[in-house]
């Protein structure tokens, strides 16, 4: 199937983004069947040799940022998109609430730190963004500074996309029953029951406020040089098709190229 996941789920730049655009029960058209799942495979093996020729290359970094409500599906998303490249050269970083230290820092300074080197690709669990999601929703600044965040964002990436750093983001797209429903089976499941909080069940009542927070930051920050891309995720086995696609399909628009070797290897004498 010739699906272009990239043009059907991209957050055009300088549009207004309003999430029920996007149905969390799409598949664009896919089955779960033998078709997904080859596609899916030979996708994921794609992403090992792109990543290869990355690392090899040493001209450029990846950063995938993936963001999304409770139980949205970030860890499983990581786990089975990612589950073929190599462990040396994809880190994995997980903002959570900041330190004392980060705090006395501005928003950004936690997170350029956390930006993959050269040859390197670079995962965010949660990002940058929260600082224009849960700090709106729950009032921890004022809004004239929250506000302000969005050019600084997007100014940040701008410099990172400069230098090389290619971006790609993720809003992984969930209905209000869906995370019910996935919070269900972690109670239910004692292997599960581990990842509940009593914070993930109250921000449920901020549904709405965090619709037109993300609403807001998909508007103000899809930009050219670091794109969101709203991945309907109700079925997990779609979000891992569309997002390793989208990786795959950035990856090889990069035309990335082995180097020269820099040694003559013709006059090498093996004995």
């Amino acid at each position: 199937m010739a699906t272009n996941f990239t043009e059907e789920l991209i957050v055009t730049p300088g549009k207004k983004a309003k999430l029920d655009r996007w149905d969390p029960e799409d598949t664009l058209g896919w089955d779960k069947d033998h078709k997904m799942r080859a596609g899916l495979a030979k996708t994921i093996k794609m992403l090992d040799g792109f990543q290869y020729l990355l690392y090899a290359e040493h001209k450029r970094a990846l950063l995938i940022v993936l963001q999304g409500l409770d139980a949205a599906g970030k860890d499983g998303t990581i786990r089975h998109v990612m589950s073929g490249v190599n462990p040396q050269g994809c880190r994995v970083t997980s903002f959570k609430q900041p330190t004392s230290e980060e705090l006395a820092h501005d928003f950004l300074w936690r997170v350029h730190k956390a930006v993959p080197p050269i040859g390197d690709i670079g995962i965010f669990n949660r990002s940058h963004y929260e600082d224009v999601l849960i700090a709106r929703v729950h009032d921890l600044v004022p809004k004239d500074v929250w506000s302000r965040r969005y050019d600084q964002i997007n100014e940040f990436e701008r410099t990172l996309s400069e230098n090389n750093v290619k971006i790609l983001k993720f809003f992984l797209h969930i209905s209000k029953d869906e995370q019910k429903h996935r919070f269900q089976k972690r109670i239910d499941d004692k292997s599960r029951q581990w990842k509940i909080s009593e914070s993930d069940f109250a921000e449920r009542k901020y549904w709405d406020a965090y619709v037109k927070a993300y609403e807001a930051a998909l508007t103000n920050c899809s930009t050219s040089h670091a794109p969101w891309f709203v991945i309907p995720s109700n079925k997990k086995w779609f979000r891992n098709l569309a997002v390793s696609h989208i990786i795959a399909e950035a990856m090889e628009e990069m035309h990335m190229k082995f180097p020269k070797p820099t040694i003559d290897v013709s006059k090498i004498k093996l004995v």
